[in-house]
């Protein structure tokens, strides 16, 4: 393969940010975007800090604000940003993370034209820093049940915001501990004897001085198991007065007469409404940690085409390591599987543009809102799963050097730890993508609603769902006449593949959804929860069948050539690799044999050795910018 099939692949898996990935390769400089090695915690929080603020200085910070107030670029580009700031130190990434989308977003999306105006200037330019204060001790996923009030005085025209108990306590809050000067935080809204649930509210947490506000206590969570450079902290409130204005009111205002107001009747819609728009800090955390996994494979697969271990004979030299097949197994099925999994986040990035990326009073679409959320929440959960567990690979990979602080993967693999919690916690997030499968999105419920969700399941799922199982086996049954069942070729196509995925993942959504039809009032809850495992894996089914489609949509228009054909051989190792490990579930329910069950076995071996020879070239399409890649075991 030449160095024109590798672009031609980078230019795929580009996608339709193509410039803006250019841009960021050649513009984002090392010195900047890395830590140096050794730095005590509260030396790498200076450093990410001074990082922060030169990256607004190249004005990094603007994208995806309204132009109107300076912003640039559109919407999901700072999705796609987000991917390529996390090829350098994720600490600098989640500082940014918080600043420009949590809490800039926050204000963004959430306030109106008085906070716009007030506020995103300085918080693009980052003469602002800020906070996102959602989470607090004993409410983490379940955001509805937050205690934080934020009380309306009518006699002083302000809100008053407080923490009546110790688990209300605001917690891991990012810039908390160190830098934010004003936080957004999500309290219960209450009027006179009314509580209008969640809303957020703009509250100064520290003056020009960087001391705390009256009212206002802040703590440190003190060393993490990884993020150092990030000062996640604590806030708790003692009755803090700050204007009505304060209110970010774009789903919820208080009039001038003290009376809550809202063009969003229902109290769940409004909140899953205001929720929704902030989806896109879930497709970040997905590209960010897909990123940092395909950093990670860069640094194996580079030191496993040089490292050597072992000789065949007396008179041969010690053998290349990734020429062994066990360690192509470990390697190179990831490396497929985070090939697939872009593809699958550039098809959710496209599809936030669409639905988010207009004016702010653009008509909403909120079945597409409802399937986005969706998809993003068990994409987010399947690709930092997949992020943690590549690293891990990808460290024993290179044996001890690997464990070595300056071949980077052992602070990468600390770092991405939590991204599989923060955002959402990927076991929840996988039951929220499950329950919605199994509805039609006309209604929102809360999370795990049981009776409401069971009772409107009964009277949708089953004969829909059953027809298309009944179609998708359909296919099954042209593919195995034309190649005959035991056929071992029958198992190396993407035609096969993606039969198989469609039948596990149809089958496993009408069975889940058969399990729940059976619940009544009083045993829903008992039912659902006796299903936890069948929830998560229609789910994660959906989400692989997802994943794959997406690549197949990218690889449909490539010209016929060297790239499109080693594009497909990759889709299909990853393909392969997934039925491979559910193949207990194929063979359990019928829909391979054992003959067929071992081809898929031969022919991931097959695959990984085929594909041994095309590592640089995949490496290089990966796009990692070679100035990230310091650890001295690939220079």
């Amino acid at each position: 393969m030449t160095d024109s099939t590798a672009d031609q692949l980078r230019d795929v898996l580009d996608g339709r940010w193509i410039e803006l990935r250019r841009r960021a390769r050649t513009e984002l400089p090392a010195e900047l975007m890395l830590a140096p090695a050794g730095l005590s915690v509260e030396e790498h929080r200076e450093h990410t800090t001074s990082s922060l603020l030169k990256l607004a200085e190249l004005g990094y910070g603007r994208a995806g604000f309204p132009a109107a107030y300076g912003g640039e670029l559109d919407y999901a580009s700072s999705c796609v940003l987000f991917e390529m700031e996390a090829f350098g130190d994720l600490s600098l990434l989640v500082k940014t993370g918080v600043q420009f989308g949590l809490f800039g977003g926050a204000v963004a999306r959430l306030g109106t034209h008085r906070h716009h105006a007030a506020y995103l200037e300085d918080i693009m330019s980052a003469r602002l820093l800020g906070s996102f204060a959602m989470t607090e001790v004993g409410h983490g996923s379940n955001v509805q049940a937050l205690e934080t009030t934020a009380t309306y005085d009518d006699s002083t025209k302000e809100i008053v915001i407080n923490t009546p108990t110790d688990s209300g306590v605001k917690t891991y809050i990012g810039n908390a501990a160190r830098d934010a000067r004003m936080a957004v935080v999500f309290a219960q809204l209450l009027t006179g004897d009314e509580n209008h649930g969640v809303h957020a509210v703009l509250v100064p947490v520290r003056d020009d001085a960087r001391n705390p506000m009256p009212g206002v206590t802040i703590g440190d969570n003190g060393p993490k198991g990884g993020l150092p450079g990030v000062d996640n902290g604590t806030f708790s409130f003692d009755h803090v007065r700050v204007p009505k204005a304060n209110l970010l009111n774009a789903f919820g205002d208080i009039d001038d007469d003290g009376h809550y107001v809202s063009d969003i009747d229902n109290a769940n819609r409004r909140f899953f409404t205001m929720l929704g728009t902030l989806v896109r800090g879930r497709v970040c955390v997905g590209g960010g940690s897909g990123a940092a996994a395909k950093k990670a494979l860069a640094i194996a697969l580079r030191y496993g085409t040089t490292r050597r271990q072992f000789a065949a004979s007396d008179d041969q030299d010690e053998i290349v390591v990734l020429d062994y097949l066990a360690h192509q197994r470990k390697l190179l099925p990831r490396l497929a599987k985070s090939i697939a999994l872009s593809f699958a986040q550039n098809a959710v990035t496209e599809r936030l543009q669409e639905l988010q990326g207009g004016a702010p009073d653009a008509e909403r679409d909120p079945e597409g809102q409802r399937e986005l959320e969706s998809r993003v929440a068990g994409l987010k959960a399947v690709t930092t799963w997949h992020a943690l567990d590549t690293i891990q690979a990808c460290r024993e990979a290179c044996g001890g050097a690997g464990y070595i602080g300056e071949n980077q993967l052992t602070q990468m693999r600390a770092d991405v730890d939590v991204f599989t919690t923060f955002e959402g916690d990927n076991t929840v997030l996988l039951q929220l993508a499950a329950k919605g499968l199994l509805t039609d999105y006309k209604a929102m419920w809360g999370d795990l609603d049981v009776p409401g969700m069971v009772g409107k399941i009964a009277g949708q799922v089953g004969e829909r769902i059953v027809e298309r199982t009944t179609g998708r086996a359909g296919i099954q049954r042209l593919i195995d006449a034309a190649t005959g069942r035991d056929d071992e070729t029958a198992t190396d196509s993407l035609a096969w593949a993606g039969s198989m995925f469609e039948q596990r993942a149809d089958h496993a959504l009408e069975t889940l959804g058969n399990r729940l039809r059976k619940a009544t009032k009083e045993n829903a809850f008992e039912l659902f929860n006796n299903a936890q495992d069948h929830v998560l894996f229609a789910a994660r089914t959906h989400i692989d069948r997802c994943v794959l489609e997406a690549a197949v949509a990218a690889l449909e228009p490539m010209a016929d050539g060297p790239a499109r054909d080693l594009l497909e051989r990759v889709l299909i190792l990853y393909a392969l690799s997934s039925i491979e490990e559910d193949k207990g579930w194929f063979i359990e329910h019928g829909r391979i044999t054992t003959t067929r069950s071992r081809a898929v076995t031969a022919s991931v071996n097959s695959l990984c050795r085929e594909l041994r020879a095309h590592v640089p070239t995949l490496v290089d399409a990966l796009g990692v910018p070679d100035d990230l890649i310091t650890a001295p075991i690939v220079q």
